[in-house]
């Protein structure tokens, strides 16, 4: 009988340092680098991190404001223009779009004429997926500089006519990821 408590006792010891069905390096301790699997880690009840792309249901077109922004209003002779963006989501709870270049298009028109478009001779574009929280806008980070002449798909390698100036009146729209600027962003080049 005491024989059999002693071998009781140490297979409890085994087990314990052993632990069978640990992955090999697994330590359980969060300490010293090692970490703990994603399955002994996660709290079922705790919410996904605000930064994870998978947060929050995709984005509907009704939630969500996209915003045409120019650095000013009128250029002097050769200043050129830097164009951006804002989003902001207006619903009540986080979405998740792409935001990425891969589906902006910038357009600069005046009257009925398209002057130029982003997506014209645009190189690597990337996709950028994004958790909107509610009432939290989002900038594009690098704006965009426009150099005040007329794009097509076919002057990607050559000179480009310069658009006119004068004072000009010029509009920015923008969509991201199929869904328009709500208003289009005036400016004037002189």
């Amino acid at each position: 009988m005491v024989l059999l408590g002693l071998v009781a006792v140490i297979a409890a010891i085994v087990l314990i340092v052993v632990r069978p069905g640990a992955s090999q390096g697994e330590t359980g301790e969060t300490g010293g680098g090692a970490a703990t699997s994603p399955e002994a880690s996660a709290d079922p009840t705790s919410s996904p991190p605000a930064d994870d792309p998978a947060t929050g249901a995709p984005c509907a077109p009704e939630q969500v404001i996209i915003e045409a922004i120019t650095d000013k209003t009128e250029y002097a002779e050769g200043e050129q223009p830097e164009l951006s963006t804002t989003i902001r989501n207006t619903g009540d709870a986080p979405c998740t779009m792409n935001a990425g270049t891969s589906v902006q298009v910038f357009t600069i028109t005046s009257g009925t004429e398209t002057y130029w478009t982003s997506t014209d001779c645009q190189t690597s574009p990337s996709d950028a997926e994004i958790t909107l929280e509610p009432g939290d806008p989002i900038s594009s980070g690098v704006p965009i500089i426009w150099d005040r002449t007329r794009s097509s798909p076919d002057t990607c390698d050559g000179p480009r006519e310069a658009v006119p100036a004068g004072g000009a009146s010029f509009h920015l729209d923008v969509t991201v990821d199929g869904m328009a600027s709500t208003a289009s962003k005036q400016f004037l080049l002189y």
